[in-house]
């Protein structure tokens, strides 16, 4: 056939409209996926119309294969035809997918789909294009098929396992899972065969997904991200049980690490000669904050037991005499005194027994009522503050930014430094301090001028502190340096040198 006949073929034609399309699809930005679509089915639709129009049919095997009668012409227009029909259709079925708005379904079904067109697309190639009979070849791929699934088995119950995990959806990226093992995490990837957790130690575990589909697992993400935490406790009984639950109630009231709705609970599980057993229940925003959650509550209530002067019981395996064990006639409450109040705070580590004690005879308490403002944010305590009992919040731009409890202190920057208070401190419950006035600091300051660095090093660690749990201000933002000018200035020293 010559040059001019075949190049006014119907085939020749398609060929030329099928390397356009395909041209005209790489010249479009990847980004610009529905423009690419429109494109493949407008050359797949012009591509069938050429064809239709000379009743001719891509699914047609020809009698006659010789080149002069044009065979690869025909070989070459209908093989593009095919393969705009596979693009044409993975085009559809990709954008479908993605308005379902359901992205890690897509991906599954994406990857199925396009699979499965282009399995079928390569068999019709065979038959229809090369006239190849695809019966034989598909006895003989299921054979190879057996022999492979028994070779893969293992994989295999991993591929199935992650489809059937993805169409039922028990999680998703980003969900936090417990296992029916004691194996936690957040769930970071998602694959054919395996899924990967994120642990709380930072480790990350790689499961496959025909194990992961024979365990339990709990969804603690669903339907949010709280999770409920318990602590068992035992007390002395030394108090009336509505006494200690109150206690407990504040302790767990004065807690900056849990979440405030659902309050949290205590339940009483258990009264006998030796304890009184109850169980404190609260809600942290996430998993991964169980361990600080706890171990704040656990200070609390110590110091809240402490501050109410409640006892803890022995271990249930405890061995003791009923005649030693305390009740509320006999029981010795240890006493918190501002002596051991002022020992436990760490700004004044450096300082030596006989200047703590003076310091503690210097003390005078003070009481606030539930919702009374102690200090204002911006103005100036004189006055050391102790907290012996009851809870402080601290507000900070009329958001709340903390609490305080039995054993914190506050005022440290106006009464050393002359400096504001970063929040306003409001008493949440009845509130009972312990306040150290300013000349009780100023012989202290006079007879250990580095007594003054070490006060301002303390400062600037609680300013730190301060900025990282996101109270900010010009009178926190200060340095060690800072503060020791503020203090000699405050007491008025100079400078030693």
């Amino acid at each position: 056939m010559s040059v001019p006949a075949l190049l006014a073929s119907p085939f020749a034609h398609v060929i030329l409209v099928g390397l356009a399309g395909i041209l005209a699809w790489g010249l479009i930005p990847a980004r610009r996926s529905n423009t690419r679509l429109l494109v493949q089915i407008a050359f797949f639709l012009a591509m069938t119309a050429l064809l239709l129009r000379d009743s001719l049919s891509p699914s047609m095997v020809e009698s006659r294969r010789t080149a002069e009668d044009g065979a690869l012409l025909v070989v070459a227009a209908r093989l593009l035809w095919w393969v705009h029909l596979a693009w044409a259709t993975i085009g559809v079925v990709r954008i479908t997918l993605v308005l379902e708005g359901r992205p890690r379904e897509a991906r599954l079904l994406q990857d199925l789909v396009v699979g499965g067109v282009y399995l079928g697309v390569g068999l019709s190639i065979l038959a229809f294009v090369f006239g190849i009979p695809i019966g034989t070849l598909v006895a003989t791929s299921g054979v190879i098929a057996i022999i492979l699934g028994l070779a893969l088995q293992s994989t295999l119950s991993d591929v199935f396992s992650g489809i059937a995990m993805t169409l039922g959806r028990p999680f998703a990226i980003g969900d936090w899972i417990v296992l029916s093992d004691g194996t936690e995490g957040r769930v970071v990837e998602s694959t054919w065969r395996a899924t990967h957790l994120l642990t709380g130690a930072s480790n990350l575990v790689v499961l496959p997904n025909s194990f992961l589909a024979r365990l339990g697992l709990t969804n603690v993400s669903r339907p949010d991200e709280s999770h409920l935490v318990s602590l068992s406790l035992r007390l002395a009984p030394t108090r009336m049980p509505a006494a200690v639950i109150e206690v407990m109630q504040m302790a767990l009231l004065s807690a900056d690490s849990i979440v405030k709705e659902p309050p949290p609970s205590v339940a009483l599980t258990g009264l006998d000669a030796s304890a009184l057993q109850m169980d404190l229940s609260f809600r942290v925003a996430s998993p991964a904050r169980r361990s600080q959650a706890r171990n704040e509550v656990i200070d609390l209530v110590y110091r809240h037991c402490k501050s109410a002067g409640l006892l803890l019981a022995p271990p249930p395996g405890g061995i003791a005499a009923i005649k030693d064990l305390p009740t509320e006639e006999t029981a010795s409450p240890p006493q918190v005194s501002p002596l051991a109040l002022i020992e436990a705070m760490p700004i004044f580590a450096g300082l030596t027994h006989q200047e703590k004690q003076a310091l503690a005879e210097a003390t005078a308490p003070r009481a606030y009522r539930k919702g009374e403002v102690i200090v204002r944010e911006g103005d100036a305590l004189s006055s050391l503050m102790i907290l012996r009992a009851g809870i402080v919040v601290m507000r900070h731009g009329g958001a709340e930014a903390g609490r305080l409890a039995p054993g914190d202190f506050f005022g440290e920057t106006g009464l050393l430094a002359g400096m504001g208070e970063a929040c306003t401190l409001e008493a949440l419950t009845r509130v009972t301090v312990y306040e150290i006035g300013q000349e009780a600091f100023e012989p202290l300051i006079h007879d250990r001028p580095a007594l003054a660095e070490d006060l301002a090093q303390g400062l600037s660690a609680r300013a730190e502190k301060a900025r990282a749990n996101g109270i900010h201000g010009a009178r926190h933002d200060r340095g060690a340096h800072v503060f020791l000018g503020a203090i000699r200035t405050v007491f008025h020293r100079k400078p030693a040198g």
